[in-house]
């Protein structure tokens, strides 16, 4: 279980007594909010040319860490958009 902080735990407290309600559009918030996670979370197919090398690295790498190498990829590209890693050029 997550370890929550003071205000987290206010909040905690306030939903078990009941304090919180459900906005009154809850809803059609939520299905516009699937059908936006719908759209974002899309996975496409892409073609790659990789070395035989860096495909053979990948996988020794999906081997240590447990990672299928195509979830390993998606998460290089994903980290690096996300501007989370940088690359040397």
């Amino acid at each position: 279980m997550a370890k929550l902080d003071k205000f987290e735990k206010q909040i905690e407290e306030e939903l078990e007594r009941g304090e919180w309600n459900r906005a009154k559009d809850y809803d059609s918030l939520e299905e516009a909010l699937k059908e936006g996670a719908k759209s974002v979370l899309k996975k496409r197919p892409i073609s790659i040319r990789l070395s035989e090398r860096d495909i053979m690295l990948l996988k020794r790498k999906s081997l240590e860490t447990g990672i299928p190498y195509q979830t390993l990829i998606a998460t290089l590209v994903r980290q690096y958009v996300e501007g989370r890693i940088k690359l040397e050029l």
